[in-house]
């Protein structure tokens, strides 16, 4: 078994958190940081053009290939979960939207006992990454390492999608990301000019120079290694060859709402009876470790069109396919530069609300599902998800064998609460499309269908059509409860040595796309890391 010795810093995982880490730690000319990623290099084009994410999720070469178990709210089926493994992690194969969530998400927090989480408190992590094309201001950051730009392209069957929206009755807005996202407008993205700005570019490539920062490519985290109580190091696999090395100051988790929860079981930090069940010894009996799974459900409402420009019609010619490459070539825009959601809206399903809990991604694209062709005829998709789910799934490990992908059940749709938001998001998207500026289109709802009417009947057809939007997040949640994973430095409850720093740590979602809440983490516990070390110094 190789060593590799000792470093101040292990980082197990190089994705939107672990880069950042890797960055920020390494600013310490004194300190030795190790990063550790399980995937390969992100040296492929289809990760840095923006269209890539198609290529890109479920292939092997740049996803872990998860899926989840059958779950009841969706009929039974299983879902793909993409999840990046690369350098970049899922900021290299994401959508690219920039989204910070509502300032209520972060008060909440503060609210649960989690001092020095409330929006004040995170909001100058959020402006320190943001490099803001409009310039900084007081909810943005200008010079940071994370670019954030306006898509490069419209369509004109999404504006009048906008238009219907503010006569249903949501306003509109040019900005979602000041604290209060209600209304409807053009996500922003993490681009530079027509290309993908992941974390691996933005963060890493400008650290990869200092001499006190090492990065492993395929180096996959069997489990920690532990003296007593206290992390002391990582167990790992290089190339398919075990090594070990060990962290003089601490070990950090950035593996993400799945990886990190199966690290930890692995090395006996979970629910006590699963890992006893599987012939793990336990280190510490803590079942909050892959409890608490939330994510966002997307129900993808899908209207047939008429008279209209699409991404179906266009991509259904090869002359519209060599027009649409020629675009990006010449211009950095079209179809081939834009996100995977270009128009959004953040509503109401109920008025009796205190903040929006819906967010609606519009495409001028269908699909039979993820990864397929286009359908062959004009039509759009107003994808609407519930931003505050009530379900809570887990992720537990079925196997010691850390190539064994564990078990994932989101457990979607199994509250009241989230089946009557389903329903009510489904009449809204309807609303939405019986608007004047829509009636050119002469829109025809195919997905569910309008045969779905009653309420239960509604939940069903959403359970036949919904899907993940991503943004598994909470298993090792921060708290001030027996079953929180984390306290509020993010240090692992019960064991010394040991920091969790990703998704994983949310104690709930937030309330909008996940990518830049994740770094705002990673920036976060940087600072917390660095204080904890001038205190071991003073100490």
């Amino acid at each position: 078994m190789q060593d590799f010795g000792q470093f101040d810093y292990v980082i197990v995982g190089a994705g939107s958190a672990g880069c950042v880490l890797a960055n920020r730690l390494s600013e310490d000319p004194d300190k030795r940081v190790l990063l550790l990623e399980a995937g390969g290099n992100d040296r492929y084009h289809w990760v840095h053009i923006p269209v890539g994410y198609l290529y890109c999720i479920g292939n092997p070469r740049t996803d872990w290939g998860y899926k989840t178990e059958p779950c009841d709210g969706l009929m039974g089926r299983s879902l793909l979960y993409p999840r990046g493994r690369l350098l970049g992690g899922c900021s290299s194969i994401n959508g690219m939207l920039y989204l910070r969530g509502q300032s209520s998400d972060y008060d909440g927090w503060r609210q649960m006992g989690l001092t020095g989480w409330g929006w004040d408190d995170v909001l100058p992590y959020f402006r320190k990454s943001e490099d803001y094309y409009a310039g900084e201001d007081e909810a943005h950051g200008a010079g940071g390492n994370l670019r954030v730009e306006e898509q490069r392209l419209r369509w004109e069957i999404l504006d009048d999608w906008k238009k219907a929206a503010v006569a249903a009755g949501i306003p509109e807005t040019d900005d979602f990301n000041r604290g209060d996202n209600f209304g409807v407008g053009y996500f922003k993205v993490t681009q530079r000019n027509g290309w993908r700005w992941s974390v691996a570019t933005g963060f890493l490539k400008p650290a990869r120079s200092r001499p006190n920062l090492t990065v492993m490519t395929k180096a996959q985290a069997d489990r920690l290694i532990f003296e007593g109580r206290r992390a002391v190091g990582v167990r790992f696999r290089r190339d398919g060859q075990p090594a070990t090395v060990r962290a003089g100051a601490e070990v950090i988790l950035a593996s993400g709402a799945i990886g990190t929860p199966q690290i930890l079981q692995l090395s006996g930090v979970g629910p006590g009876p699963l890992l006893q069940k599987l012939g793990i010894d336990v280190v510490h009996d803590q079942p909050g470790v892959g409890a608490n799974l939330q994510d966002h459900l997307q129900i993808r409402c899908a209207y047939k069109v008429q008279d209209a420009l699409t991404l179906n019609t266009m991509a259904a010619t090869m002359y519209g396919k060599a027009k649409i490459g020629l675009e990006y070539v010449l211009k950095r825009s079209g179809p081939m530069s834009m996100a995977p959601s270009q128009l959004g809206a953040f509503a109401y399903s109920s008025p009796d609300l205190a903040t929006p809990d819906l967010e609606y991604h519009v495409q001028p694209v269908t699909l039979e599902a993820f990864g397929q062709a286009p359908h062959d005829f004009p039509a759009i998709t107003a994808s609407v998800c519930h931003l505050r789910p009530e379900s809570r799934g887990h992720v537990h490990v079925t196997s010691p064998d850390p190539m064994t992908h564990p078990e994932i059940q989101p457990n979607y749709l199994s509250t009241e609460g989230d089946r009557k938001v389903a329903d009510r998001a489904v009449r809204l998207t309807r609303k939405i499309m019986d608007q004047e500026p829509m009636a050119k289109y002469r829109p025809e709802e195919f997905k569910p269908g309008p045969q779905y009417q009653t309420e239960a009947e509604v939940v069903e057809g959403a359970g036949q059509i919904a899907s993940t939007i991503f943004h598994p997040v909470g298993t090792a949640r921060m708290g001030t409860d027996p079953e929180a994973v984390v306290d509020a430095e993010l240090r692992l409850n019960g064991i010394e040595g040991l920091r969790v720093v990703d998704a994983s740590v949310m104690p709930r979602i937030t309330s909008g796309n996940t990518n830049a809440p994740t770094i705002m983490i990673a920036e976060k516990a940087s600072d917390m890391i660095k204080a904890a070390a001038r205190a071991r110094v003073m100490a």
